[in-house]
């Protein structure tokens, strides 16, 4: 394979902007769906030639004075009362996730952004939902991928489920003088079928859409603390803020952080007044180029080409060639940690379910593979797509995910490079191999020595469920035990930009949350209050 010097991307999760927009009482109450006046769609991407769909309507300028969005509309004589941003009720074909996107990616969308939804068969609407606003999502100012006319500003997207009809509504906030601030140009709205046919070779065998089902019994050191994430049912329907357009579940027990040396008040990073990039914990920051680590001398990050005859779904597989069979949907646990290079410390794999195994297109990425060097970090995250789902439709949700990634914000692949469902679930996210060093877009600023972990889900207000504390344990005692890294330890780390001024020396944990690298509510306060015993419990199954 050929090597390429390559772009970094630095992304993540979103900042919660506005409050609700106030429209007059009959607007919230209006349910005709408009056929005219509007835009008509436009089908990124056709069924026939990938597997889902991507459809945008642009959204159409509207006042706020108007009695409804609808009749608010603005009309030539009406264009000095336009403030807003909307879309009327409006009839669409089929999809299940749902965002606004916009022209440039540099600029932010100072308002607040709301949808709702109605479900296929049921003739009614959902509640309007607010959308998180991404300014810290996009690649970094220096990436060949933030120069590329393709890269679009977004809000996070939002899993409402089966759906044939949307409305939208977004609201500027006051600027310094009081007066609206300005919009971005280019707003439309981006509608995400994840389950149109399966391409012939779409990476799922047969042609089937897999359903991973819950984890596979662990056989390795359990924590100390947290339940086995064996088989488990779909949790019972969540209520309160985050309860979405559909009524769905949320996963089973909640835990919330440890007690343990570090489960009190997170503090976040520190800049460090060292040079380079440093552990704590006494082990090498060498890098192995045959494992998807860029050597020594190699400029951070690079690429390497896919050759020419191979499909991406061939060289995504054999990314993974070191721990599975070819076209294997899933990687099986380990028994017993298996001892990659020199470090006393690790721990055992748990199952990942591939990119096959939850049905990616692979003709939609990138065909190059990204590395970075040794990782040091893993920033967890939460996908800020709500939490009315069912761990029977992760797939779904996860194709959905990086169909909105790559067509509607216009990056190489799926910013993240593990997700993890509300049963426990693991799966392999951005393509590269999983014991690879692959260069993730998720934290603005961090990308590179990182790994980036997504909990489907939101986890403001809402504790994330045990599976999934467990899971993270997991994942992140066996990633960052690879080359010997303390779960339980920090890393002196260079800033890209973001949080920090490019080049600032931070003193990083091991595992942290992605408002440790960047100015955001990601990954939600219930889930970074869990950080801390996710940090003890994984530090244990390494042996530490």
């Amino acid at each position: 394979m050929r090597q390429f010097l390559a772009s970094a991307i630095g992304v993540g999760c979103a900042a919660v902007l506005a409050a609700p927009i106030a429209l007059p009482a009959n607007a919230a109450e209006h349910t005709a769906v408009r056929s005219s006046a509007v835009p008509a769609p436009v089908a990124a991407d056709t069924a026939s030639a990938v597997s889902g769909t991507t459809r945008t309507i642009p959204l159409v300028p509207f006042s706020l004075s108007g009695d409804s969005l609808d009749r608010g509309l603005v009309t030539p004589e009406r264009e000095n009362a336009a403030t807003g941003s909307g879309l009327p009720p409006q009839a669409v074909e089929p999809f299940s996730l749902v965002g606004v996107t916009w022209d440039d990616a540099s600029a932010p969308l100072p308002g607040s952004v709301e949808v709702r939804t109605r479900a296929v068969g049921s003739g009614s609407w959902s509640s309007w939902q607010a959308l998180e606003a991404h300014d810290d999502d996009a690649p970094d100012a220096d990436s060949a991928e933030r120069l590329s006319s393709s890269v679009r500003g977004s809000t996070a997207p939002l899993w409402v489920g089966s759906s044939d009809a949307v409305e939208v509504r977004v609201a500027p906030a006051a600027s310094t003088g009081g007066a609206p601030a300005a919009l971005p140009k280019g707003l439309r709205v981006d509608m995400v079928d994840p389950d149109g046919p399966v391409p012939k070779g779409g990476g799922v065998p047969g042609g089937t859409r897999p359903n991973p089902g819950p984890p596979a019994p662990h056989a390795g050191p359990e924590p100390q603390s947290g339940p086995e994430a064996g088989p488990q049912p779909d949790p019972e329907p969540q209520s309160g803020p985050e309860a979405g357009p559909q009524s769905g579940p949320e996963a089973g027990p909640e835990a919330g952080p440890e007690s343990g040396p570090e489960s009190g008040p997170e503090s976040g990073p520190e800049p460090d007044s060292g040079t380079g990039t440093s552990t704590d914990n006494g082990t090498a920051t060498g890098t192995d180029a045959s494992a998807g680590e860029a050597p020594e001398a190699q400029t951070l990050p690079f690429e390497v080409d896919t050759p020419d005859g191979v499909s991406n779904e061939e060289a995504s597989s054999y990314a993974n060639s070191d721990v599975a069979a070819a076209n294997a949907t899933e990687i099986a646990a380990e028994e017993n940690a298996t001892k990659v290079g020199p470090p006393t410390y690790s721990a055992a794999r748990p199952r990942i379910v591939t990119r096959a195994g939850w049905g990616a297109d692979e003709r939609l990425r990138e065909r190059k593979f990204l590395y970075t060097g040794k990782v040091l970090t893993a920033f967890v995250h939460h996908t800020a797509t709500g939490n009315n789902y069912s761990c029977s439709q992760s797939a779904s949700m996860i194709r959905s995910v990086y169909r909105y990634h790559v067509k509607s914000m216009g990056w190489r692949d799926i910013g993240y490079n593990f997700l993890i469902d509300k049963c426990g679930t693991i799966y392999e996210g951005r393509a590269g191999g999983v014991t690879k060093a692959v260069m993730g877009a998720h934290t603005y600023g961090f990308n590179n020595h990182s790994t980036g972990i997504a909990v489907l889900g939101t986890h403001s207000a809402s504790k994330p469920p045990t599976a999934v504390v467990t899971a993270l344990a997991r994942l992140t005692s066996w990633k960052l035990g690879l080359k010997g890294v303390n779960a339980n330890g920090s890393n002196v780390v260079t800033a890209g930009g973001g949080k920090y001024k490019a080049g600032t020396k931070v003193r990083m944990k091991a595992i942290s949350g992605h408002r440790d690298g960047f100015n955001t509510e990601c990954p939600g306060a219930k889930l970074y209050a869990a950080i801390p015993g996710i940090r003890t419990q994984a530090a244990r199954l390494q042996g530490r």
